[in-house]
C-alpha cells in the first residue's frame, strides 16, 4: 500500500477482470488466434481510451495513482459492475462514486419490513428529508402532528422544508429543544448534500430553504455536519402527552433512503408509556401494511 493505494490489489483485479470479459460482450469478433481468455490489453485501452501502455503499468503494479476520471473510463471498458466499480475505486486510493439512488420508490422488501414492525413506530426517509412511508402504529402516534392526506405544497412531504415553515411541526416539540433539532437537521441535510454531489435536486432544495428561511440560511452558512445516525426525540401528542424516543437510523442498500425506527426510551416504563398512549388513543396493533406521507421529524 502507498498512498492508500493496493498497487498489486489493483494489479491483479484489473488483469483478472480483463481476462473475464469475452470479446463478444463488447461486441469484438473472438476470432481463431485469440490464445488467451478474455480482451487483449489494446482492446480494453481502445473501450477505456486510455494508452495500452499506462494499462500495461497498471497490470505490472508500477504506475502512478490513476484519477477517478480514468477509473470511470476503465470502469466502463471492463464492463464493471456497481460493486467492482467501487472495489476498483478502493483499490486505487479512491473514494467510489455516490450509489444508485432509489428515489422516491421504496422497495417492496422494505414496506414489508415496515409492516411487520408493529412495536415500534418506523418510517422510510430519504437522505434530504422526503417521507416516503411509515407503519401503522406510527401513523396512528404522529398523525395528530402531521396529516398522512394528499398535500397542497409540492415540499409539504420533506421534513426539514416543513420544520423551517409550518409552526405546526415545531409546536409539537418542546420550546427548549428547537434550537438543537434545527441544527440537527440542517447538518444531516449537509452530509446528504455533499454526498450526492452535483445533485440538482439536493442544490433545489437547499436554494429553496435558504430563500424561504433566513434560520435555515443562518445555519447552513456555519457549514455545520453530522450524519444523523441516532437521536433522542420527546413529542407532545395531544391526546397521549408526552412521548419519549430514541430515534436509531438504519442505512438501506440504496444511499439516499433510511429506515427510522422510533423506540421507547429503555427503563422509566418507556413501553408501558407507549402502550398507555395507544390505549388511549384506541389503537390495537396492526398485521401489517405502512402508509403516509409525513412523520414529525
Amino acid at each position: 500500500m502507498m498512498g492508500g493505494m493496493d498497487r498489486q490489489g489493483l494489479a491483479e483485479f484489473i488483469r483478472r477482470r480483463r481476462q473475464a470479459v469475452g470479446p463478444q460482450e463488447v461486441g469484438l469478433p473472438a476470432g481463431p488466434r485469440r490464445r488467451t481468455p478474455g480482451l487483449r490489453r489494446e482492446e480494453v485501452a481502445l473501450l477505456a481510451g486510455m494508452s495500452a501502455d499506462y494499462l500495461m503499468r497498471l497490470e505490472q503494479a508500477r504506475s502512478t495513482q490513476p484519477s477517478t476520471q480514468l477509473l470511470r473510463a476503465l470502469a466502463r471498458g471492463l464492463r464493471l459492475d456497481d460493486d467492482q466499480r467501487d472495489h476498483l475505486y478502493l483499490l486505487a486510493g479512491h473514494r467510489p462514486p455516490a450509489g444508485r439512488l432509489a428515489g422516491s420508490r421504496v422497495s417492496p422488501a422494505l414496506l414489508t419490513l415496515l409492516g411487520q414492525l408493529t412495536a415500534s413506530p418506523a418510517q422510510v426517509v430519504s437522505d434530504l428529508g422526503d417521507l416516503l412511508a411509515q407503519n401503522a402504529l406510527a401513523e396512528t402516534l404522529f398523525g395528530a402532528v402531521c396529516s398522512a392526506a394528499p398535500h397542497d405544497h409540492e415540499l409539504d412531504h420533506n421534513i426539514v422544508w416543513r420544520w423551517f415553515h409550518d409552526p405546526r411541526l415545531r409546536a409539537a416539540f418542546p420550546d427548549d429543544e428547537h434550537g438543537y433539532l434545527s441544527r440537527l437537521h440542517v447538518a444531516d441535510l449537509r452530509a446528504a448534500v455533499t454526498r450526492r454531489g452535483a445533485d440538482t435536486v439536493a442544490a433545489a432544495l437547499v436554494r429553496r430553504l435558504c430563500a424561504g428561511s433566513a434560520e435555515f440560511a443562518g445555519l447552513w452558512a456555519r457549514h455545520e455536519v453530522a450524519v444523523r445516525r441516532r437521536s433522542r426525540l420527546r413529542v407532545r401528542h395531544p391526546v397521549a402527552g408526552l412521548l419519549e424516543f430514541d430515534a436509531e437510523t438504519l442505512l438501506t442498500p440504496s444511499e439516499d433512503q433510511r429506515l427510522v425506527l422510533f423506540m421507547p426510551l429503555p427503563g422509566g416504563g418507556g413501553r408501558q408509556h407507549l402502550a398507555g398512549a395507544l390505549d388511549a388513543l384506541g389503537h390495537q396493533p396492526p398485521d401489517g401494511g405502512s402508509t403516509g406521507r409525513l412523520s414529525p421529524g
